[in-house]
Formats: C-alpha cells, sequence, structure tokens
C-alpha cells in the first residue's frame, strides 16, 4: 500500500501537481473520495448528455467529423477537460467529474446486455474525440502511464520484414512499429492494414490508436459484467436505486433540463397568443394536446398536466392560465370550472397545496410515465401513435410548414428504431428548412430535442432572429437612401 501511495505521489508532483494527470483516462482506478448524493446524481446527468447526444448520431449515420464537432460542443458544455496548461481553471476538479460520472453510469448502464452494449459504444466514441483532439505530448504521456502490453520492433526485425510492411502499409512512412497480438486489432485485421506473422500483427505508429482504441473497450465490458455481477448488493440502497433507474433510460429520449421558470423571448404569452404559437411553433406532442383540446374542449387529468406545465414554463401566467383553460373548457359553466378544475391549475403554478414549483415535463417523462390509454391525449406520439396514425398526424399537422409525404419513410425509419426523441428533431428540421435549418443542425449545433420546451424556444429563438436580420437590413437601406440624398 506505501509503494502505490509513493508512486501516486510522485505522479502528482511530476504532473503540474495535480491528483488526476491526464486527460486521457482508461477508468481502470475508481474514485475512492466522499460523494454527496447530489454531485453523484449531477455528474452522471451532465456525462449523460454528452453520451445521448453520440448516441443520436448514431442513428442518424452522422460522418466521424461531424460527430466529432458535435461531441466536442457537448463536452465544453457540460463536461470540459481543459489541457495541462490551463493553470488558472480547476483541472482536478473536472476530471474528477468526468470519472465520477463515468463510473456512476457504470451502475446504471450494467443493468442489461443491451445497455451495457450501447454503453461502450457511446464511451469508446468518446474516447475517440479525445483522443483525436490529443496534442502529441499528452498521448506520449497517457501511453508511459499505462501498460499497453505492445512490443517495439527492433530495426534488425524490421529490415527482415520490410518487403512485407511496405506491402501491408504501402502509405505509412514511419520508422516505429509496435507488435501485439492480432485478437486486439481486429478492425486492422479485417481492412487488411497489418501485417501478420506467427499471431503478432505488426501495427505502425500512425496505427496505434486502434490498440489503445481496443484496449479501452475490452476492459470496459469487462468491468461493467463484473459490476453487473455486483450491483444486486446496492439494491437494499434506496437513496441511489431510483437515481440510477432513471440514467438507465437516458438513451431513450436524452436528458432533458429543469424547466420550471417561465420562458417567453423577451414577451409575455397571453391566452389569446396560444393558438398561433401551437401552430407555428409547437412540437408534435404540444400540438397533438392543443388540437384535441379545441376539438373537445376538455382533456382528461394527465392531458391537462402535460400542457399546463407546458404553457406554464414557456412563460404563461397563472391570471392568463386560468383565462385560457376556463375559454378552452367551454363546454362547462363557470361553478363546474372553478369546482373541478380551477383548483388544479392554480396547484400546478405552486399556489395550491404544498406549494411545489412543478417543472415542465421532459421528453424522457412524457415517454415513461403515465402511459397514455385508448381515449387519452398526452404521450409522445412518435411512441404511442400507431405507424399509420402516425403519418397521418404529421402530414395533417405539419403540410404547411413544408413537411411532405417524400420525409416520412426517413422519419418512421427513426420511430422503428426507437429514437423518438431523433424523429421529433428531424421534424423540427424539415418544418423549418425556410429558415435555413439544414438536415443534420437540429435544434442548434446538432443537439437533438429532449424537451418540449426546448424545441419551442429554438423555432421562437430563429423566428425573432430572422425577424431581426430583416429590420436591420431595412434600416441598412433606409440609411444609403438617405445618404444617396
Amino acid at each position: 500500500m506505501q509503494k502505490i501511495s509513493r508512486k501516486v505521489d510522485a505522479e502528482v508532483k511530476s504532473h503540474f501537481g495535480l491528483k488526476y494527470p491526464h486527460r486521457l483516462n482508461l477508468y481502470d482506478q475508481p474514485p475512492i473520495d466522499d460523494i454527496t448524493i447530489e454531485e453523484f446524481e449531477t455528474c452522471a446527468i451532465d456525462r449523460l448528455r454528452v453520451l445521448s447526444e453520440i448516441e443520436s448520431c448514431f442513428t442518424r449515420n452522422r460522418p466521424f467529423d461531424e460527430l466529432r464537432t458535435i461531441t466536442k460542443q457537448q463536452c465544453d458544455k457540460h463536461i470540459p477537460l481543459d489541457h495541462n496548461s490551463a493553470i488558472t481553471l480547476d483541472r482536478d476538479g473536472q476530471r474528477r467529474k468526468d470519472i465520477v460520472g463515468h463510473f456512476v453510469l457504470r451502475l446504471a448502464f450494467c443493468r442489461s446486455e443491451e445497455l451495457r452494449r450501447r454503453f461502450v459504444k457511446a464511451e469508446t466514441t468518446l474516447f475517440r474525440v479525445r483522443y483525436f483532439e490529443a496534442t502529441n505530448s499528452e498521448k506520449k504521456e497517457f501511453f508511459k502511464s499505462r501498460d499497453f502490453d505492445w512490443v517495439s520492433v527492433e530495426e534488425s526485425e524490421k529490415k527482415t520484414y520490410a518487403a512485407q510492411l511496405k506491402a501491408a502499409h504501402p502509405d505509412v512512412d514511419d520508422d516505429e512499429y509496435f507488435k501485439v497480438r492480432w485478437t486486439r486489432v481486429p478492425d486492422l485485421v479485417d481492412k487488411r492494414r497489418v501485417f501478420l506473422k506467427g499471431g503478432w500483427a505488426y501495427v505502425p505508429g500512425k496505427d496505434r490508436s486502434s490498440i489503445v482504441y481496443q484496449e479501452f473497450q475490452t476492459r470496459l465490458e469487462q468491468a461493467l459484467e463484473m459490476t453487473a455481477k455486483a450491483l444486486p448488493r446496492m439494491d437494499e440502497d434506496t437513496r441511489l436505486e431510483p437515481i440510477l433507474a432513471n440514467l438507465s433510460q437516458g438513451f431513450l429520449a436524452g436528458v432533458g433540463s429543469d424547466w420550471n421558470t417561465s420562458e417567453s423571448n423577451g414577451e409575455d404569452i397571453r391566452a389569446d397568443m396560444v393558438d398561433e404559437l401551437a401552430q407555428k411553433h409547437f412540437p408534435m406532442c404540444m400540438r397533438n394536446l392543443h388540437a384535441n383540446l379545441k376539438r373537445d374542449h376538455h382533456l382528461k387529468h394527465f392531458g391537462r398536466l402535460q400542457y399546463g406545465l407546458f404553457l406554464k414554463a414557456l412563460g404563461l401566467s397563472i391570471e392568463e392560465a386560468l383565462i385560457f383553460w376556463r375559454r378552452s373548457f367551454s363546454g362547462h359553466t363557470d361553478d363546474q370550472f372553478n369546482k373541478h378544475y380551477k383548483y388544479n391549475i392554480r396547484h400546478s403554478y405552486g399556489l395550491e397545496g404544498r406549494r411545489a414549483n412543478y417543472p415542465a415535463k421532459s421528453c424522457q417523462q412524457i415517454l415513461m410515465n403515465d402511459q397514455p390509454g385508448a381515449t387519452d391525449s398526452h404521450g409522445c406520439p412518435y411512441r404511442h401513435f400507431s405507424g399509420e396514425n402516425l403519418e397521418t398526424a404529421l402530414l395533417s399537422m405539419y403540410s404547411s410548414q413544408g413537411l411532405t409525404r417524400d420525409d416520412l419513410p426517413e422519419i418512421m425509419s427513426t420511430v422503428k428504431a426507437e429514437a423518438f426523441h431523433v424523429a421529433c428533431t428531424r421534424v423540427y428540421e424539415i418544418t423549418h428548412a425556410r429558415q435555413k435549418v439544414r438536415k443534420g443542425d437540429g435544434i442548434g449545433s446538432g443537439e437533438t430535442v429532449t424537451h418540449p420546451n426546448q424545441y419551442v424556444s429554438a423555432s421562437r429563438a430563429l423566428e425573432k432572429s430572422l425577424v431581426e436580420g430583416v429590420k436591420v437590413e431595412a434600416d441598412g437601406e433606409g440609411d444609403v437612401v438617405m445618404s444617396s440624398s
């Protein structure tokens, strides 16, 4: 134990005094510090936001360059890892958060073979992106810190097999080669990019990353299987089980932020504005609720809850909400409305009962909680509608915004893959194409939809920027006319 402690102390002293000296990490050492429940959850959620975007990139078949750009943006936002030279920043704090988040998600995603497979794929991709972004000096330091069990090929051996090495790597002018067992580089073997001899694969220095990626993936797969065997011993901890169960659903619809404060893009939302906003900016789940409310002059409890909290987060005040719901429930008398519905509306605004400030429901909550029955209107249409009904509803709601029957196969393919939030994101791109949103842009910077209010916020912000752009252009033209007179 003392030897290990001395080794760690020596490494800390030789790497800018950092406890975690490397940005690249194989996660072979779990954190041993005290961790609060809040930190346990927060670190995992922030990391899951990045992994869920990576998963969305898989679904959309993005090329690696696009995936790398989106992943880097998400990492900078949620789990930044700055270079050792950034001495003014809390580099140890960043890396501790990265490690804690990884190990918490291991607990959440070790529960089934499918979850393990998806987690390994997303984590390996994240590691690839970080490896790609690392400097050569960082890579060399990282190689020294771990035993990758590769053997440097000596000059005499390189001369002996010079012709074979050149044939296997005609485009490589590399003096450095490494030997590993061929089973450790299956991707290079499959592409015939290595010379094989006696069970050894001769890997040029430029392809050394393949060894590292495979090592990361293999270690993580083994670690997840061990974690799965140990997990039953944690089931008795009632504090962690709900958190882990919720995290394991993160790939289904991403990780949405809590929208528990009004978001009105600089203007108040009035009851008489909701209908126009629904036609221009609402995602399908909310357009469906709005359409059913207009048709039936009523919504059942979970429909009112889902739609009411959404409108609250959109910026509809309690006074305007009471006006909106009273007008919408036109088939009821004032006494019936006050008796059966007014209290619940005030309760959702934190004005009755225990006065809690309830946030609007995220895509994940809509997908997983309070499953709708045949006569309900709440839920996610991409998940809860039949294929035929979904296609009909999409054309009915969005054809005026540019969605055509030719767009349906792509959307339905995504739905069949159970990437419901990706399907919603694609609809956003199609219906905002006139505002110069391209395929792959998502709701901004390639992000996918994870919350209905996020969808509306992006749509309204886009409209506002275009209006302001037109105004600026018009003002500019006016200036030109004035200056020429």
